[in-house]
Parts: C-alpha cells; structure tokens; sequence
C-alpha cells in the first residue's frame, strides 16, 4: 500500500540557501546608500542648500521691511551680495530708501510720494536686483527727456551705485503699439533712447564711472503683463535699472 506525500514525516532539515535572501536585501540597502552619496556629492552645493533651507522653513529667504532697520538701497544690495537665496522685500520700504529726500513731512507732496511709490517696483530675477520705474514717473507719452520730479529718486540709487562694485544694466520696455514721432523710429528705438537718458544722467550728472554701465531696449518683447487693456500696456512701459549680483552665476 503506497503511504500518501501528505502523511510523510515533516522530519527532513531546511534549506542551507536560506541565509541568501537576507544577504540580497544587504546587498541592496548598501547599495541604494551608496548611489544617494554619489548623488549628493554631485549637485550643486548652492542648489543642496537651497534644498535645505526650504525643507527648514524658507530660512533662505532674504526679507526687508521698514522695521527691520534697512534704511537704504546699497544696506540692500550689500546684504544681497552676501547671500544666496530668494529675495523679498515689503513694498512700503521704497517710499523709505529711494524717496527720503522728498518725505519731509510736507502735506503737499504726499501725492506725489504716493504717485511716486506706487509706480517703482523693487523684485529680483535671473539678471540681479531690479528697479523698475513705471514710464509715466520718467517720461512724457513718447519722449525720453527725464521728467525732473524723478530726479531725487534717481539720485538716491545713484548714491548707492557709488558704494558698490556691482555692474549695472539699465533696460528700457515699451507696449505694442506703433510709435508714432520722427525722433525715433520705432518701439526698439524709443525704449533704447529711453534707458540711454537714465545712463546718462548718472554719469554726465551724478560722475558714475562708466566702466561699470550697460544700457540697451527691449522694445515691446517682454512685457509683463498682456498687452490687452490701456492699463496693462501703461505697466508694460517701464525702464528696468539692474544691479548684477556679485560672485554668482
């Protein structure tokens, strides 16, 4: 009579290749540790940081306000220098860093530091730390002659241009719609001879060494906003004054 496999004696010893499924798993937890190293080691130590001070809070970000002392552009720009991340800045502190000289308390031209502080912008991007001055605070519909309201503004940032190393890029934009004037012949022209108006206050003017400017036009090619309304096209006519950042790419 044949015995059936099911009632045989479980009697016979384990497999001597058990130890090999957990030696694999070893193999491939060190193996996992050692492709992270690599990866690590490889990337760009700014960009690890950068990582880093996100995953703790944004810790990276460089912020200035009004009450955290920072009274002036070139304060700024020496602290922007020295850092390596994201840059914030509440808006209120330009009417304190690039209008000090006409906020002195007179009821009257509380209009104009109002007119004045809603038309700059201070942000930065890929080039440095951005200026933007709105047209209308510069110029006059379709000229480049400085309007002399702006000129104290423009005398404070070139205060600060006199204690920096950084270059200086200065970049005139215009909106979309045709030029009309014999002086220039197009947006190209007009927004070049715009931001060669700036340049040339700050150095036949304000005796900024030249070595350290370059100024050019954009045209209607970057805009920022679309050119679809009177007040897009109005946020879109700008002149751009951009300190290069120092040590970095």
């Amino acid at each position: 009579m044949k015995r059936s496999r099911q009632n045989m004696p479980m009697d016979s010893p384990g497999s001597s290749n058990a130890w090999m499924v957990t030696f694999s798993d070893l193999i491939m937890l060190l193996l996992t540790f050692f492709v992270l190293l690599l990866t690590m080691s490889s990337l760009d130590q700014k960009r690890l940081k950068d990582i880093f001070q996100v995953l703790q809070g944004a810790a990276g970000v460089l912020e200035f306000s009004g009450s955290r002392g920072i009274t002036t552009l070139a304060r700024i720009m020496e602290t922007y220098n020295d850092g390596e991340s994201k840059f914030v800045i509440d808006h209120d502190l330009v009417e304190n860093i690039l209008l000090p000289s006409i906020n002195n308390g007179d009821p009257q031209k509380k209009e104009i530091i109002k007119a004045l502080n809603e038309r700059i912008d201070i942000k930065d991007d890929e080039r440095g730390l951005v200026l933007s001055f709105q047209e209308d605070i510069l110029f006059d519909l379709g000229e480049v002659r400085l309007n002399k309201r702006v000129l104290p503004v423009l005398d404070e940032v070139a205060r600060a241009m006199a204690t920096l190393p950084n270059e200086v890029l200065i970049m005139g934009h215009t909106d979309n719609l045709p030029i009309h004037s014999k002086a220039y012949g197009s947006n190209w022209e007009l927004s070049a001879g715009r931001a060669l108006s700036v340049l040339k206050y700050f150095l036949q003017d304000r005796h900024l060494p030249p070595a350290r400017f370059m100024a050019g036009g954009y045209g209607a090619s970057r805009p920022l906003h679309p050119n679809d309304s009177p007040e897009n096209r109005a946020l879109n006519r700008r002149v751009e004054i951009i300190f290069k950042p120092l040590g970095r790419e």
